[in-house]
């Protein structure tokens, strides 16, 4: 099944109360893990880091990224109670780590065991590697990203997973150890990229969902998506297409104040893309192509048999006149139409009667 993380992110605005009514949402909803951003905005960016224009347009104000951050970080200890509920409600409680103390807490202090990379820090490779010291399983977003730099990425993975810990990195260092059998069946066993367009909200025409596919052929990886787009067509369209994980953000109330709210999926538009995407995976099947328990009953009714077009006398010869295809399909098949033809008739027939006859002594 395809695993549905239902984004939270900062959609709480830094209100803990809002932090767990998202968790109870997710849950209703029927995803299967509900995801929040860990950080402190302190070590995620500098004091004069401006915002981006989707952040300008969604908050109403412009404001230097530290401020905005500021307010939406969530207490380490106020992460301890949601996990807590998560574990009542039956739903994987999952963070993003953005700077090296978060990444440590989510680890050592929640026990976090899969972990989720996003796109902005795909090319910070000392993150990765701590990440992939771990040894959790990692969820890697690739957005703004090319192939040499998922491929890059994945080499720092890899040596994480693999060298001793005394090794030096270096970029010859990870080149060597994606290129080992020993790296190759670590990511294979441990990591799944997700294809994603980093735009708040992504342009249709810019969704670009065969990438899903590209990511999976060239590095032998499961492939999900990442999605930031409007509405719930698109992550459905990718689950279609074979998505193993599906993102989506999602908040309590899309007129909300903040950056994120209104690219995101309110509940009753969640719980409808998780109903879908169930739909979607049961309609899946399993490719074989075979007639299903549904349709049998179906065959006779829909299929067609050999019928006399008419009288037809013992003795007479069979043509293309004094034969006809018709419903039902419970008589000779229609394959043998050419058989009959110019062959003398066995017995007498009115028409409509099934033709049946054996030429094969």
């Amino acid at each position: 099944m395809t695993l549905i993380i239902a984004e939270a992110g900062v959609n709480h605005n830094g209100d803990i109360g809002l932090a767990h009514k998202l968790v109870d949402a997710a849950y209703q909803a029927g995803a299967d893990v509900v995801k929040f951003q860990t950080f402190k905005a302190k070590h995620l960016v500098t004091a004069d880091a401006k915002q981006a224009d989707y952040q300008v347009a969604n908050t109403q104000q412009q404001e230097s990224q530290l401020d905005m951050l500021s307010r939406l970080e969530l207490s380490f200890e106020a992460h301890f109670a949601l996990k807590q509920q998560c574990e009542q409600r039956g739903i994987e409680f999952l963070s993003t780590a953005f700077d090296s103390e978060s990444l440590a807490f989510l680890v050592n202090d929640l026990g976090l065991k899969r972990l989720k990379l996003p796109s902005g820090e795909l090319t910070n490779a000392p993150l990765i590697l701590e990440h992939a010291r771990t040894g959790c399983d990692l969820i890697v977003s690739t957005g703004m990203a090319t192939l040499a730099e998922v491929e890059a990425a994945l080499g720092v993975i890899a040596f994480g997973y693999t060298a001793e810990i005394q090794v030096s990195p270096s970029v010859a260092a990870f080149e060597q150890a994606y290129r080992s059998e020993q790296g190759q069946v670590a990511l294979r066993e441990k990591v799944t990229l997700l294809h994603c367009t980093t735009e708040y909200p992504a342009p249709l025409a810019e969704i670009n969902l065969r990438a899903m596919d590209t990511l999976n052929k060239q590095f032998q990886l499961p492939a999900g998506y990442s999605d930031h787009s409007e509405g719930i067509t698109v992550p459905i369209a990718a689950v279609a297409r074979g998505a193993s994980v599906i993102e989506k953000h999602f908040t309590l109330d899309k007129t909300m104040s903040g950056p994120d709210h209104k690219a995101s999926l309110n509940p009753e538009e969640l719980s409808q893309m998780v109903a879908a995407i169930r739909g979607v995976e049961l309609a899946l099947g399993s490719g074989e192509k075979a007639p299903q328990a549904s349709e049998m009953k179906n065959m006779t009714v829909a299929r067609k048999s050999l019928v006399a077009n008419g009288t037809i006398a013992k003795g007479e010869m069979f043509s293309v006149h004094n034969i006809a295809i018709k419903r039902p399909g419970s008589g000779m098949s229609p394959y043998r139409y050419w058989e009959l033809i110019g062959k003398a008739a066995r017995c007498d027939y009115h028409e409509g009667d099934f033709i049946s006859e054996s030429f094969n002594e």
